[in-house]
């Protein structure tokens, strides 16, 4: 997945890999030039006393230098320049796929986890990236450059390259093959850190009301010390790596001084040969601990680009109309026939056999107990979900037919969690449209019966919003996310119990300043307040996914419904027979 990954995307940087080898290549040769150099010079200046040698070698030297070391400048900028740029596209493509995701899939993964795979998993390919723009070419040719200039200058000694080498890379093979399973638990224990974080940071209000923060404490600790676990054994590995490869070079240094002694006192090897043989055991030692930084960087990055490339090609289960087509009908009519919707693997459906329609001018509403499937069958209506079975229909048109942003932009939603983003007022509402006028949002803001608290507030439209909306209260949200769906007039409304958090005053001014506003639109609320839907114009109501009563107030009463007579006999205490 690694090699797949970094190839679909280093791909787009041809320009800057062909550079960063040809200089690498350069680079490593000029380096692996030196010894021979300063071998020269011991041996045919030092050695015989001839200056003009010496000085002709160090010219050489300095130039062989000077060229390594502006290659090696030039390379790892282009390296660099590749690897962040490869991170960026990784990132852009990874949050434009979970941007298509359906409820499905972002059930199926969860906000913690994406969070990891788009910042941290990208952050270690990345840095592989960069390392090996560097060392990926370097390595190999220094390592068995060094192996062939060694054995040309070493003579008899090279036979101990021939033993420490293959030693030297079995050892860091076995290490990094233990390395890959401990990454990949480490990533994993990331994610349930994130997660339990997360948990804790959104419902601090709800942990400290309960007075449940020894519980937390403890549950955060538990994932940390997982976290911290996992890290340690990846550590003590990391930690062996760097003893082995030392352990096995200053052997080798010792059995080459060693050895060449006895053949530099016999005649049979010259000081500058051993001096050069040394220097080349050093690059190659250098190589192998250079691609064993590497190497100890793969197996996390090989998870994290496995992570990655899971989320890339996981499709949306809301697939795009191939050949979209436009509405048969005025878009402000929706019908559902025969609706099924059931999660994978599960035993029994969501929803099942939901028939209804919702006409312009009208206010349809849903009601059930808690768990009847009210939010799935809104989610259903703009594609956040796709029904397994049925048809939902919009203007007379398979929804599955409509181009989605078409679809889209016919809808105005207020989701049964308000959620405002961070920045402004102005901006939260311009979400719903974007080139919105400020006459545009304070009428959106006062049908909302949002305007006053608007007014009162320092710099009024322009007052800051933290991210989730938490510097205002639960009613004032509820109230700035109906005005983000006013704001754009659509054909169809889709409120999901977004009058809980209103007092009954509240409620009823909103509801009688929408209705002028949504006369030719389709309105349907999901609520559990019976006076919010007492007035629709047909009440929908769910038992357990399945639909057991379609009417009026009046109607489901008379017609004895027995799920909506406990909904309104809880409520308004009425007497049904």
């Amino acid at each position: 997945m690694l090699v797949r990954l970094l190839r679909t995307y280093l791909q787009r940087y041809r320009t800057e890999l062909v550079a960063i080898v040809f200089l690498q290549v350069i680079s490593t040769i000029a380096m692996l030039y030196l010894p021979t150099l300063n071998a020269e010079i011991i041996d045919k200046g030092i050695a015989r006393g001839d200056t003009d040698y010496i000085t002709d070698r160090g010219m050489w030297m300095l130039a062989v230098s000077l060229v390594q070391v502006v290659c090696s400048i030039a390379s790892a900028w282009f390296g660099a320049r590749a690897a962040l740029g490869a991170g960026r596209d990784i990132r852009r493509d990874l949050m434009t796929r979970v941007g298509t995701f359906s409820a499905r899939e972002m059930g199926t993964f969860g906000a913690p986890s994406l969070i990891t795979r788009t910042t941290n998993d990208v952050q270690q390919v990345q840095m592989l990236g960069v390392m090996a723009a560097t060392i990926l070419v370097t390595a190999p040719i220094m390592c068995v450059g060094g192996i062939v200039m060694g054995l040309r200058v070493g003579g008899t000694l090279a036979w101990v390259l021939v033993v420490a080498v293959p030693v030297l890379g079995g050892a860091m093979a076995l290490i990094i093959a233990r390395m890959v399973p401990q990454f990949r638990a480490m990533q994993t224990r990331i994610d349930n850190v994130n997660r339990v974080l997360r948990e804790q940071i959104t419902g601090i209000r709800v942990v400290r009301a309960f007075v449940r923060e020894p519980y937390e404490r403890t549950r955060f600790g538990v994932a940390n010390d997982d976290l911290t676990e996992a890290s340690l054994r990846v550590g003590r590995l990391v930690a062996l790596m760097f003893p082995v490869v030392t352990v096995i070079t200053n052997l080798t240094i010792v059995a080459i001084i060693w050895i060449g002694g006895y053949l530099i006192s016999g005649g049979s090897v010259e000081i500058g040969a051993l001096t050069a043989l040394m220097n080349y055991v050093m690059q190659i030692l250098m190589a192998v601990m250079m691609a064993s930084f590497l190497a100890m960087m793969a197996p996390r990055a090989a998870v994290c680009a496995e992570r990655i490339t899971e989320v890339l090609d996981t499709e949306t289960s809301v697939i795009p109309a191939a050949a979209p087509i436009g509405f048969a009908a005025p878009a402000a009519k929706v019908e559902f026939a025969g609706v099924e919707f059931r999660y994978p693997g599960a035993q029994s459906p969501v929803l099942a056999d939901v028939s209804f329609t919702a006409r312009p001018g009208t206010t349809t509403a849903i009601v059930g107990s808690t768990g009847s499937g009210k939010t799935t069958l809104l989610g259903l209506i703009p594609r956040l979900i796709d029904v397994t079975e049925g048809t939902v229909s919009v203007g007379d048109t398979d929804v599955r037919q409509l181009d989605l942003d078409e679809l889209r932009r016919v809808i105005g939603l207020v989701p049964q969690k308000p959620y405002l983003f961070s920045g402004t007022i102005r901006t939260n509402l311009q979400h719903g449209k974007p080139d919105a006028t400020d006459d545009e949002i304070w009428d959106a803001l006062t049908i909302a019966q949002a305007a006053d608290f608007v007014r009162a507030m320092p710099d009024g439209l322009d007052t800051p919003v933290a991210q989730g909306g938490t510097t205002v209260s639960g009613g004032q949200r509820q109230r700035l996310a109906i005005a983000r769906a006013v704001i754009r007039r659509p054909d169809i409304y889709l409120f999901d119990d977004s009058f809980s958090a209103l007092d009954l005053t509240t409620d009823a001014q909103l509801r009688a300043a929408l209705a002028p506003v949504t006369a030719q639109a389709c309105v349907i609320i999901v609520a559990q307040r019976v006076s919010t839907i007492i007035e629709a114009d047909s009440i929908v109501v769910l038992e357990h996914g399945r639909v057991v009563g379609v009417g009026t107030h009046e109607e489901l009463l008379a017609s004895g419904c027995r799920t909506y007579a406990e909904i309104v006999e809880s409520q308004l205490s009425v007497e049904v027979s």
